[in-house]
């Protein structure tokens, strides 16, 4: 590594004169009275750059090449107008003032920074964009903004804080990379997921789907979600959302920002709150009563019991931004805390009563990041996170119960009585009482050095260095309290990237290699003598090599041709070695890494304008080939009249490996605009994922051969409109309808066909409006959620809310402090 370490500083210094200028253009749009003017579009004409303004009326470009432009500025409120721009230096806030008439003209005064979606749309990944303004101010969760998007599918055993799974066209689990900020988002605890961080708190959400950028190298073939965490400092600002619904549920959350303008010292601060009872209405086919006589009787309609979820949680971090020494550097602490009833095991065959867990989690954190460092094109962000987590989990209450809260009763006895089953001593719901607590801590550091050393040829180099090491301690056994067990894990995945822009930036290219290697260490007690513990010690050391490639072609104006093709695989972890008790999930020691190849060919175009009307159009087709592929483990078992009770009783399971597996599929998305005002928006996923081993170990040929691989949905759908209507009750407010559809075809859950096991059509609907008070800093928002009561399931045939209805208050309050 040392080696490579000096070719790259050697290629700095020797081609930092090639080094190609660019600058920052970064303003405000608002009127001659100083009201900023928000959903402006400002274009650099003849590039590919777009800025929408944003509540406070900011816009900011980066990277604009030295050069003369044509810059236009366009909104509802003002016609399309043209300004002339000589970038030739930084712009410190070019504000562009409004006149009552709609005349337009330039004033310069400081600097912000900001993205461009476009920009990563158009990179050659497959990848989507999820932004979050409109959905924060609803009564959504990031898991239902990114259920609606093409090819995303939230995986969700049930209600809130359920256990999620995330399904990106057919890939999932621990293939799928889940970060925060560029680093996993597991470090950060259970108690602070996706499913608990409001969007208010988030600036964007990147799905990719198969290949992933430099930056996000690492254990995954099927691609990630990378949650960007706000942090604009231009105004300082401070926000609130309440809201409460169904089931008892209620939510808070709270965020603000100070910069000091003058010396860059910025602070960020930000919590939640959130509780729900998840009590709703089950009556599916997989939701069953047992009779005294053992018999089951399904379709049986009752409340969820036992189901009670509760989170809090902090966020603070100080630091400096836009100053001479780093573009941003922050010192952070995260705090989270939950506790979570859990109501059932895998599957809802019956019922747990008593069985819990407690999530804790203390995170430190370090980011900086900086361009033109040393040299101008060169470029570095650093990202370091150390968490000490703790899961707590009990479960020893004996006695059987039904859904209903009652006592399972046992067949009569000899007397012809009918009692509940007896307590039985030392064991819980889910087989022997536990209590146990499992201590994690987890430090992992992700580097990347990127130079631009042409105009347009950039070379990075990228490393990830995680470190995992798991304590798991019997509670419930005090004389065994020396009998601990402890997993360490040492992953590093280093990655080189180079990046290339020709003909004139419509080609854009991007190759990559990759190299893993994960080492692991397992002490188990194995006899306590004389006062000293003994071990049984075990180690491995696996590493593998991938390697791949992106490319974005401009084919005609705003009209793109991607494509990318890997070879990447997945080290096991923490997750798959070693199990989750709190999760139902039991160790498996002997798994294998997975290895993928995939390839992906997709275009996009947009927007197609004509009058006021704009289109956007995306498709992507994928191939994709698995060996050892991991999944959750599932029954083979043949279903037998009378008996599906016996194959559907899955309490835990595992993760496994399929020895090869093979998926073909296509998505599409379409959206629609119009005047600014309607935005419409339709997508569909539809794939195949097979199991393509022929034979079985004996030679003669396998009965899954070509079967769907179960448990997941492989034909998903999503529609949603919105429309905004201006000065309906009082001049400068805002009404904003929403619907969205979400279908999901019938799929199976188990290895074996069977109407038992099917999961039904899914088809939900829901409906929302929100209005914004004139001056912008209060929003309304109700939301109805499966409005018409359709059955809706996920993971092995669990029944998730129906019909469910929420308000919600956002309160925002900018520059407090001036």
């Amino acid at each position: 590594m040392k080696q490579i370490y000096l070719s790259l500083f050697f290629v700095v210094l020797v081609t930092s004169v090639f080094a190609q200028k660019t600058f920052t253009v970064n303003g405000k749009v608002h009127k001659e009275s100083g009201e900023p003017i928000s959903h402006v579009t400002v274009r650099i004409n003849g590039t590919s750059l777009v800025s929408i303004t944003n509540e406070q009326g900011r816009y900011s470009f980066s990277n604009v090449s030295q050069g003369k432009y044509i810059m236009s500025v366009s909104s509802v409120e003002i016609k399309t107008k043209t300004l002339n721009i000589d970038v030739n230096k930084d712009y410190l806030d070019l504000h562009i003032h409004v006149g009552d008439k709609g005349d337009v003209s330039l004033d310069e005064v400081k600097v912000t920074r900001n993205t461009v979606k476009r920009e990563i749309e158009t990179s050659g990944f497959a990848v989507s964009i999820i932004e979050t303004k409109e959905a924060s101010l609803r009564n959504l969760t990031t898991n239902e903004l990114l259920d609606r998007a093409v090819g995303v599918r939230v995986r969700q055993n049930g209600g809130e804080g359920s256990p999620i799974e995330y399904n990106l066209n057919g890939m999932s689990g621990s293939t799928i990379g889940l970060f925060l900020d560029g680093i996993e988002i597991s470090t950060y605890g259970s108690s602070f997921n996706l499913n608990n961080i409001p969007p208010a708190m988030i600036e964007r959400i990147e799905v990719y789907k198969g290949v992933l950028p430099s930056h996000l190298s690492g254990n995954y073939v099927g691609g990630a979600i990378n949650v960007i965490m706000k942090k604009d400092a231009s105004a300082n600002n401070l926000s609130a959302a309440v809201s409460y619904g169904s089931f008892n549920t209620y939510r808070a959350d709270v965020g603000g920002l100070y910069r000091n303008q003058k010396n860059g010292l910025t602070v960020r601060a930000s919590g939640f709150y959130s509780h729900s009872d998840n009590n709703y209405e089950m009556w599916g086919k997989f939701s069953k009563y047992t009779l005294p006589n053992t018999r089951v009787e399904r379709y049986y309609r009752t409340k969820r019991p036992n189901d009670k979820f509760e989170t809090i949680g902090g966020r603070f971090e100080l630091g400096f931004t836009d100053v001479s020494w780093a573009d941003q550097f922050f010192v952070g602490y995260n705090v989270s805390d939950s506790y979570k009833d859990i109501p059932h095991g895998i599957t809802m065959t019956r019922p747990y009563f008593g069985r819990f867990n407690e999530y804790q989690a203390h995170v430190f954190s370090m980011n900086y990041n900086k361009r033109d460092l040393f040299v101008e094109g060169l470029s570095l962000n650093l990202n370091a996170v150390h968490s000490k987590r703790n899961t707590y989990l009990q479960d020893t209450v004996s006695q059987l119960y039904n859904w209903d809260g009652t006592l399972l009763m046992a067949p009569p006895n000899e007397n012809d009585e009918v009692k509940p089953f007896p307590h039985i001593p030392g064991k819980g719901q889910q087989g022997d009482a536990v209590m146990n607590d499992i201590d994690r801590t987890i430090s992992n550091v992700r580097t990347n050095l990127a130079y631009l050393f042409l105009p347009g040829h950039r070379l990075s180099l990228n490393h990830k260095f995680e470190k995992t090491t798991r304590n798991d301690r019997d509670l419930l056994n005090p004389e065994k309290d020396k009998w601990i067990t402890q997993n360490d894990i040492w992953t590093n995945i280093w990655a080189l990237n180079y990046e290339m822009e020709t003909f004139d930036n419509k080609l854009r290219t991007n190759v990559f290699g990759k190299y893993g290697l994960t080492k692991t260490k397992s002490l188990q007690p194995t006899a306590l003598e004389n006062g000293v513990m003994n071990y049984e010690q075990s180690t491995s050391i696996r590493d593998n090599k991938g390697f791949g490639a992106t490319v974005s072609y401009q084919a005609i104006k705003d009209g793109f041709i991607i494509l990318s093709a890997e070879k990447s695989f997945i080290m096991p972890t923490e997750r798959h070695l070693y199990g989750e008790p709190e999760n139902n999930l039991l160790p498996n020691a002997g798994i294998l890494p997975e290895v993928a190849v995939n390839y992906n060919l997709g275009g996009r175009y947009g927007f197609l304008e004509f009058s006021d009307h704009k289109l956007n159009f995306y498709a992507n087709a994928f191939w994709r080939n698995g060996y050892e592929k991991i999944i959750l483990q599932t029954r083979v078992d043949p279903v037998i009249e009378g008996r599906e009770n016996q194959v559907e009783d899955i309490q835990v399971s595992q993760f496994v490996n399929l020895p090869r597996t093979q998926t073909l599929g296509f998505e599409g998305e379409i959206n629609y605009i119009y005047s600014n005002k309607l935005n419409a928006m339709v997508n569909f996923s539809k794939f195949n994922s097979l199991f393509k081993v022929k034979e079985d170990e004996r030679g003669n040929p396998h009965s899954l051969y070509n079967l769907q691989v179960p448990n997941e949905p492989f034909f998903t759908m999503n529609a949603n409109v919105q429309y905004r209507l201006n000065n309906i009750f009082q001049k400068k407010s805002v009404v904003n309808l929403h619907y969205n559809m979400g279908y999901v075809a019938p799929f199976s859950t188990i290895w074996i066909e069977s109407e038992w096991f099917t999961t039904p059509t899914q088809f939900a609907h829901d409906f929302g409006a929100s209005y914004r008070f004139p001056k912008g800093n209060v929003v309304v928002s109700l939301d109805g959620k499966n409005v018409f009561n359709a059955e809706v399931y996920d993971n092995f045939g669990i029944q998730k809310p129906g019909r469910a209805f929420y308000i919600k208050l956002n309160y925002t309050l900018n520059n407090f402090i001036k």
